[in-house]
């Protein structure tokens, strides 16, 4: 067994920002576990053709770790990955981190108020606190699609792209219109002999303003005291203004950006027929919006077809529509996403009592304190929890804000002479009532569609409803009525 105070899983930007912030504060009793032999995360993993972030590139990086030669708007995979692995080389993280440890389970130990945590490979750490970092994007959701295994050809999920697979010539069936097909689509398309995408709903794509920054501006950037931050502060403003358009406030503005797109499915699609079918039947925001240059443009080749009849089964030669036509195909690529708002049922998390925490949320809902702690699981902190996902802004600017109001509740456990603490059943109620309040007036229930920001019972359990301010302001304080705290070695509370 390997005991340390503080264990944090993942080594993506939760686990590096949570493990940055430790080390600011003083606290070296801890170690990163990570599955993989490398850091980085979402952008490790995935490597599909065209992987390239949404967010411009000054704000989906640490505030704390700017960096002014990034080489275009909105950044590639292998741009961000190497600024993880900078940023992980320079702050001295690596050596906190144990590579090719794939976290199976965690069970608190209510005598002791530790938690075991159990890997892949039979190891047992101990530790008094344990914070996950694994983040939402990291469990892909291959459909279930009758006779899938019968297939003869290659098939696999965007996340886990087979780079070994030449494409060329080859006949590929697309399933699945997400953000990672919404990029590697037009790219792929140029290499197929034929491709075939199956969409079951249009998704909102939007143009997007990507364009080189030029030597002269990272110059600039870099050289100017204060330039760097002032960018960066003006593209969060920006940035979030963009929650008003969601948030139900002011509807006009969600009708001219659902105009924007129309008139670029127009300019880029001349074809009636096809251009209805590539026009969501839903609001703009109600999913998750996509931006991109060249996906529409693609259907307008006599080798690409969009399929919108929908799948009945896979058969060894290809995909077989629910009209009873066959799709040939010599490659399937799945892009579906990921397991998000059930991505806790892949783990054994047991708390007090040997709750389940999948369990628990799937009889009370996916429902915890901040998106951060949960009832019944003491010293258990999540990040990019429930409801703290954004669909405006940085989730970088989420995880700083997690991981300092963590440091903040390792304090207030200090202070208070407490080894355990855990949020009230009523702190956690109340809550979660404010934030379904506010997400059933925004558009992502208002607006007509089923998405993967909804739970089993339709409820939305992944979208942070307010500006991230908000956030700040609402983490920048621990609230210790909020919590019951559990002393050293007794078994009375400590009275907040």
């Amino acid at each position: 067994m390997i005991t340390q105070d503080i264990v944090i899983v993942g080594s993506g930007f939760s686990g590096m920002g949570m493990a940055m912030k430790l080390e600011e504060a003083g606290r070296d009793d801890f170690v990163i576990l990570e599955k993989a032999d490398e850091v980085g995360g979402t952008w490790r993993d995935n490597t599909y053709p065209g992987c390239e972030c949404d967010v411009p590139s000054h704000m989906y990086s640490f505030s704390y770790e700017l960096n002014p030669r990034w080489s275009k708007s909105f950044s590639g995979q292998a741009e961000i990955w190497d600024y993880m692995r900078k940023v992980a080389d320079e702050r001295g993280i690596r050596k906190r981190i144990h590579f090719g440890k794939e976290v199976v389970g965690a069970h608190w130990d209510d005598d002791r108020r530790r938690w075991q945590i159990h890997t892949a490979d039979g190891d047992v750490y101990d530790a008094r606190v344990l914070v996950s970092g694994m983040g939402g994007l990291h469990i892909p959701n291959v459909p279930y699609i009758d006779g899938a295994e019968s297939f003869a050809g290659a098939r696999f999920h965007s996340a886990e792209w087979d780079h070994d697979l030449d494409l060329r010539g080859k006949r590929i069936a697309v399933i699945g219109t997400g953000a990672s097909a919404v990029q590697f689509v037009p790219i792929i398309a140029e290499q197929a002999s034929h491709l075939t995408l199956f969409q079951r709903t249009a998704p909102w794509v939007l143009p997007k303003r990507d364009k080189p920054i030029s030597p002269r501006k990272q110059a600039f950037l870099q050289k100017v005291p204060g330039a760097n931050r002032a960018y960066r502060d003006a593209l969060y403003w920006a940035l979030e203004s963009r929650a008003i358009t969601f948030n139900g406030h002011v509807p006009a503005i969600l009708r001219i950006a659902e105009r924007v797109v129309a008139a670029h499915i127009a300019r880029q699609v001349p074809d009636p027929a096809l251009r209805e079918k590539l026009t969501p039947d839903y609001r703009l925001g109600c999913k998750r919006v996509l931006q991109s240059n060249d996906y529409y443009r693609t259907f307008n080749r006599d080798d690409v077809t969009l399929e919108t009849t929908g799948i009945a089964r896979i058969v060894p030669e290809g995909v077989v529509d629910l009209a009873g036509t066959l799709h040939e195909a010599d490659v399937i690529v799945y892009g579906t996403g990921f397991h998000v708002v059930d991505a806790y049922d892949h783990l054994d998390i047991r708390g007090r009592g040997g709750v389940q925490l999948s369990d628990q949320f799937a009889e009370g809902g996916v429902e915890t304190y901040l998106g951060i702690n949960v009832n019944n699981f003491p010293n258990l902190f999540l990040m990019l929890g429930p409801n703290t996902a954004l669909g405006h802004n940085s989730v970088v600017f989420m995880i700083e804000q997690q991981a300092k109001y963590i440091v903040r509740s390792l304090s207030t456990m200090d202070r208070l002479r407490a080894d355990a603490m855990e949020p009230t059943r009523l702190a956690q109620d109340a809550y979660n009532a404010d934030i379904q309040a506010r997400v059933t007036k925004g558009i992502w229930t208002q607006g007509g569609c089923t998405s993967w920001y909804l739970d089993s019972q339709g409820n939305n359990r992944t979208i942070w409803p307010k500006f991230t301010f908000q956030y700040w302001w609402e983490t920048r304080t621990v609230r210790e009525q909020d919590y019951v705290f559990a002393r050293a070695r007794r078994d009375e509370p400590v009275a907040a």
